[in-house]
């Protein structure tokens, strides 16, 4: 990403970034969101999944491929303003934190441009998630509650107002200024680690720099996209102190490594969904310098 880019192109290009992502990354992260969601096996009961291909092998028998898919309309049509408002955040802390135009970034500047992203995007961030993890967690039921993205907010609105569509704000924001700080921190890095001496990067160079950005996002998300996706699947009132009750429950129930639950889903995906997600923000940005080089 050249320091020439507009904030407009940030913005664009963020946007069809974020849509090759969900595309990619969809299937893994419904399983993400089965296995963290899934519940504690009582006596003599079995747990419900074994792991990430047994999730995967019971949601395609019970539901298709299409199972994994379910919720995808609300990520998607949220994704691409989503990305958008997070790379032109990025974009805008570049310039403040950058003292004079010719500056070269520190790691921790460009962490702390990243971490500024975060901020921006949980306000459209955190209903999207809520709605997603509801509409993830119905088991292929014969007569499931939501009948999709705008029934749920709809019957969310009637159940709390939009406090109850809103849910989860505080844990999504926990999650996506740290996360987002060491994803944009870890592409620039590696993006110029692995640049040729005159500054250009390839595109395996782009896919490998995504990708391995993707997993330090979620290295350091991980913990509290766990208690992000209990709060907000849980009934109402089940959580009365929000993020807290859920992180002392689930210490107490399950210990520590319940934290990092789904981890391997996650993982499995960050690599070719933000290697996407990168991939498609550098072809538009070169589309679009192509096609405006003075904007």
């Amino acid at each position: 990403m050249s320091e020439d880019h507009s904030l407009i192109k940030y913005f664009l290009s963020g946007g069809f970034g974020g849509i090759c992502t969900v595309v990619a990354g969809h299937p893994l992260d419904t399983i993400k969101v089965r296995l963290q969601t899934m519940p504690i096996p009582g006596p003599n009961e079995t747990l419900l999944y074994n792991g990430t291909i047994d999730c995967a092998k019971k949601t395609i028998a019970r539901e298709g491929i299409r199972g994994l898919y379910k919720g995808m309309a609300a990520p998607l049509c949220g994704v691409a303003p989503i990305f958008a408002i997070s790379f032109y955040g990025f974009g805008l802390g570049k310039q403040l934190v950058r003292q004079s135009d010719n500056q070269e970034l520190t790691p921790l500047q460009l962490f702390y441009a990243g971490a500024f992203s975060g901020i921006f995007t949980t306000v459209i961030m955190a209903p999207g998630e809520r709605i997603k993890c509801l509409l993830q967690i119905q088991q292929g039921d014969a007569k499931p509650k939501y009948s999709g993205p705008i029934d749920c907010a709809k019957q969310l609105y009637r159940e709390g107002g939009i406090r109850s569509i809103y849910k989860g704000t505080c844990a999504t924001l926990l999650r996506d200024v740290p996360a987002s700080g060491m994803y944009f921190m870890t592409y620039e890095l590696l993006k110029k680690w692995m640049s040729t001496e005159d500054g250009k990067v390839g595109i395996i160079q782009t896919i490998v720099a995504g990708g391995f950005a993707g997993i330090a996002n979620w290295i350091v998300g991980m913990p509290p996209d766990v208690l992000k996706s209990r709060l907000q699947s849980a009934p109402e009132n089940m959580y009365k102190r929000g993020i807290r009750d859920v992180c002392v429950c689930l210490l107490k129930e399950e210990g520590p490594k319940a934290l990092y639950k789904g981890c391997v889903p996650v993982m499995l995906r960050a690599f070719p969904a933000n290697a996407a997600c990168f991939l498609g923000f550098e072809v538009a940005m070169n589309f679009l310098n192509w096609a405006m080089p003075n904007m």
